[in-house]
């Protein structure tokens, strides 16, 4: 896959995608719903349109499953080495992806906007001084002002459509 911002896929390379614009947000997830759902003591997901996820090779499944909110999450899964590489959340479902930064190719393209739910971040884990950080999930002013006016734009043209699609 060539022509986008990042591309990347699954340990087997089975599912692969690319996303077509730079992330809305990336965020590193530090709350210990997350560390217990990866095995690890946090989790950066790149939050992208789907429509702009273009995908490749095998379909991925959709796998349900709990979330700290108790409305689900439904993880993209590879068919063959069930590697999660993003997940859709309940409150954009389908519209929004959040893509595992590690299952890039080059991981570097999307480091961390911000840190959240710093509040119950495992004290080994060192943030850097200047690191924009969260105790819980980021307030609307707050993301409006790490996402900037094109990418917050973006993120209102997608509330605005799920809108619109729900009446």
């Amino acid at each position: 896959m060539a022509d986008g911002f990042a591309a990347g896929g699954c340990a087997c390379g089975e599912v692969r995608s690319l996303m077509t614009a730079p992330p809305l947000l990336v965020h590193c997830c530090h709350c210990t719903w997350r560390q217990r759902e990866t095995g690890s003591a946090f989790a950066v997901n790149a939050m992208i349109e789907t429509s702009r996820l273009r995908v490749d090779g095998k379909v991925a499944e959709l796998v349900l499953t709990p979330s700290a909110s108790g409305k689900g999450q439904k993880i993209a899964r590879c068919p063959v080495c069930r590697a999660a590489v993003w997940s859709h959340y309940a409150t954009l479902d389908a519209k929004l992806a959040f893509v595992s930064a590690g299952t890039l190719d080059d991981p570097s393209h999307c480091p961390p906007d911000v840190h959240i739910f710093t509040s119950t971040r495992q004290p080994f884990v060192i943030l850097p001084p200047d690191a924009e950080t969260c105790a819980e999930f980021h307030s609307g002013a707050d993301r409006e002002r790490m996402m900037g006016p094109e990418r917050h734009a973006r993120r209102e043209a997608l509330i605005e459509e799920a809108k619109r699609l729900s009446c």
